[in-house]
């Protein structure tokens, strides 16, 4: 992400972004392989943000993102948050992302919980 995005608009946190108690994280595995990690970040008691969203390159294409993905939104659901709102890039290198996301049913829209509109992101949320 950081090779793709500048800084002042890369919002992915490293592993030290991520040790808040407001934070799971999730790793997917295949044959004792690391293929993939996903977090959500709790906002409050009824919102959650997904976060640092990553697959291995040699995994692209296999539906680990995917699982990671159904997997938060069963956990998000259980924990009795009612949304989930993320952050993702707006340029081709994301699109695969945006698609992933559209197809498990966020849609587009605007900043939120201190973000600020720009250019290179994209926002979207969907109902749990």
């Amino acid at each position: 992400m950081h090779a793709q995005t500048p800084a002042e608009s890369m919002h992915a946190l490293d592993l030290d972004g991520l040790r808040g108690r407001e934070f799971t994280v999730w790793s997917a595995w295949i044959d004792g392989e690391l293929t993939g990690i996903a977090a959500l970040k709790r906002l409050d008691g009824e919102r959650g943000e997904l976060k640092s969203f990553r697959t291995a390159d040699a995994f692209l294409g296999r539906g680990v993102a995917r699982a990671l993905l159904r997997h938060i939104l069963a956990v998000a659901r259980e924990r009795g948050l009612t949304s989930l709102w993320l952050e993702t890039g707006s340029d081709a290198g994301f699109a695969a992302a945006r698609a992933l996301y559209a197809s498990e049913g966020f849609a587009e829209c605007g900043p939120f919980d201190g973000y600020a509109a720009d250019p290179l992101s994209t926002f979207m949320s969907r109902a749990l």
